[in-house]
Formats: structure tokens, C-alpha cells, sequence
């Protein structure tokens, strides 16, 4: 397995299958989407962030959803994920993931404040597997929290 792809994340430790596809590339079977995957940084990032929101924090399985598509100003877009409030079809979390030697940057949180002008969703995650920012949304009002919410927490429970 290519070593490069298991940077040591800010996350707590998450078993995920791994195995090597007929080209001998490393990848990784996502839970949500039912597929196998090819392991780049960025997924390793997903994979760890969706095991930590499922496995620790309380998130749905059922409710979270890998590349969502959207549709902003007319073109297609996609989102890294998604997490749906339950009994409603209203989204309440985005995430976007980049891989962890990506820097996050204002234009990072530019993307994700666009796909949230279409998704309205209570909190906006960004997070390159070592630092994480949250923001939660009230209307027009933002605010950034210190730690990755659970989903009773986003709930307001």
C-alpha cells in the first residue's frame, strides 16, 4: 500500500477496508455509496471525517451521503457530503474535504458558502483531515465553533 496515502489525521483512528484493484492501486470501499474506490487524499480524509461523524458523533448513516450532486447558477456541481436532518428533506451539514498537505484557504470557504446559497444547511464543515473549521449558519448570521458538533448538538438537543 502506498504509504503517502495514510497521513496521520487529526481524527481518532477508523478501520477502513482497504485492498488493491487489478492495476495494483490502492483503494477503499465507502460505506455510503456501496462502491470500492480508488485512495487518493482527499478520500482518506472522507473516509476518516464520514467514520468519525458515524461512528462517534451519532450521524445517520442513512441520512449522510458522499458527492452530492447541485445545481448553482446553472452548472453542475457536487459536494463532498452531505447530511440530512431527519424527517425532513432539509440538509443540515455540508462538508468539503481537501487532501491534508491542501492548505485551507478563503477560497475554500467560498466554495462551500456557495453550495450552501443553494443547500441553506445549519453547519458548514471544511477540513483537510489535520484542521477542522465548523461554522453554524442562523439566517443571515454565522459563527465558527471549536469542535465538529454531533448531530443531537446541530439538532439543538
Amino acid at each position: 500500500m502506498n504509504q503517502a496515502l495514510f497521513t496521520p489525521l487529526n481524527l481518532p483512528p477508523r478501520p477502513l477496508k482497504l485492498s488493491r484493484n487489478a492495476s495494483g492501486q490502492t483503494i477503499v470501499f465507502d460505506p455510503l455509496r456501496g462502491k470500492w474506490l480508488v485512495l487518493t487524499p482527499e478520500e482518506w480524509v472522507r473516509q476518516h471525517t464520514v467514520a468519525h461523524l458515524v461512528g462517534d458523533l451519532g450521524y445517520p448513516a442513512a441520512l449522510t451521503a458522499n458527492e452530492v450532486s447541485l445545481r448553482l447558477n446553472g452548472r453542475l456541481r457536487r459536494c463532498d457530503t452531505l447530511v440530512w436532518r431527519a424527517g425532513a428533506a432539509e440538509p443540515l451539514m455540508v462538508v468539503e474535504y481537501k487532501a491534508p498537505h491542501v492548505a485551507i484557504t478563503q477560497e475554500t470557504f467560498d466554495q462551500i458558502a456557495r453550495y450552501n446559497m443553494v443547500m441553506h444547511a445549519r453547519c458548514l464543515m471544511v477540513t483537510n483531515g489535520l484542521t477542522h473549521y465548523c461554522c453554524l449558519t442562523e439566517g443571515t448570521a454565522s459563527r465558527f465553533i471549536d469542535h465538529i458538533p454531533s448531530y443531537s448538538e446541530l439538532l439543538g438537543r
